[in-house]
């Protein structure tokens, strides 16, 4: 039905930068929320940064101006611009979504992708 594809992960220096991709696909009426998680080995799932369709932007503090969430609407696609990594940026990033499948349909529900692995080395 809805699926959620990451993309653009990979190995980097510290104090380098990786640009993130999640793209939603399948049929859906739209998509309200859509957030980047990230989680280390043996760590739980954090919350990195979450935009919503109309373009309002959080960001966990860990994070904040060295990421940037963006998206294209039109693309069903949300973006992680990192900069300036660090090694504490390692991890397995989440693309998540809160979706409305029909016109009809009065709930969302949340969508997770499969995860793209990043890994920053000092």
């Amino acid at each position: 039905q809805v699926h959620l594809v990451e993309s653009g992960g990979g190995l980097v220096q510290a104090g380098g930068s990786l640009r993130l991709s999640c793209a939603a696909s399948g049929t859906f009426f739209g998509i309200n929320t859509m957030r980047w998680y990230r989680q280390a080995p043996g760590k739980q799932r954090d919350l990195v940064a979450s935009i919503t369709n109309g373009g309002s932007t959080n960001y966990a503090d860990s994070v904040k101006g060295r990421f940037t969430i963006s998206g294209d609407n039109a693309k069903n696609t949300v973006y992680l611009q990192m900069n300036s990594l660090k090694p504490e940026d390692t991890g397995v990033y989440y693309c998540n979504a809160d979706i409305a499948p029909t016109i009809l349909t009065r709930r969302t529900y949340t969508y997770w992708g499969q995860g793209t692995q990043v890994t920053v080395s000092s």
